[in-house]
């Protein structure tokens, strides 16, 4: 079983890109769960989702403490957060950000990191800064929990009209992921 934990805030799309991967994988015949856990239901508070991805049927029903990859949707809550908590010593840290792989690296010695701008491709692509989809294409990049033309179906039934944008965002991010893996021995 995979298991990944989104953090973002309200309306950011954490919950949405939850429930596309799992839409994805349950396409392509996996088993998959998606649900939200949030504070204050506001929009801009912290949020956090959890998908469970697996060959064989989930009976987990509870949050994910121990992820194999974490997706960190806005940056700024890094100060309020730590996103890594619990995470698997092999996992990816899966970040929308600008800032350089060595700046990076640092906020999470150890660890693989999966580095996309994701909201200037969002703002270009989507005309909004709402990085779900465009996280997606970088959490497949890093870890290729499922085929990226898997998804297309889901955003397709998600989006409509404004599908094929969000189709250009994530494959966009799947092709400017820098992928930073960490030394050995954590």
């Amino acid at each position: 079983m995979i298991e990944v934990r989104l953090h973002g805030r309200g309306g950011q799309g954490a919950v949405t890109s939850a429930e596309l991967l799992a839409q994805a994988a349950i396409g392509i015949g996996q088993y998959a769960q998606a649900f939200p856990s949030f504070g204050p239901e506001r929009r801009g508070a912290p949020v956090q989702a959890f998908l469970r991805i697996s060959e064989k049927p989930i009976r987990l029903r509870s949050k994910i403490y121990k992820p194999d990859n974490v997706i960190i949707l806005d940056p700024t809550l890094l100060g309020a957060v730590n996103p890594a908590e619990g995470l698997k010593q092999n996992g990816f840290v899966v970040i929308n950000s600008n800032k350089s792989a060595e700046e990076v690296k640092k906020l999470f010695p150890g660890y693989n990191i999966a580095i996309v701008d994701a909201s200037h491709i969002a703002k270009e692509e989507l005309g909004v800064p709402i990085t779900n989809t465009t996280m997606l294409g970088a959490l497949i990049k890093a870890t290729g929990i499922v085929a990226l033309d898997a998804l297309e179906g889901p955003v397709r039934a998600r989006f409509g009209i404004v599908a094929q944008k969000n189709i250009n965002a994530y494959t966009r991010a799947y092709k400017e992921t820098k992928i930073v893996k960490a030394k050995q021995g954590k």
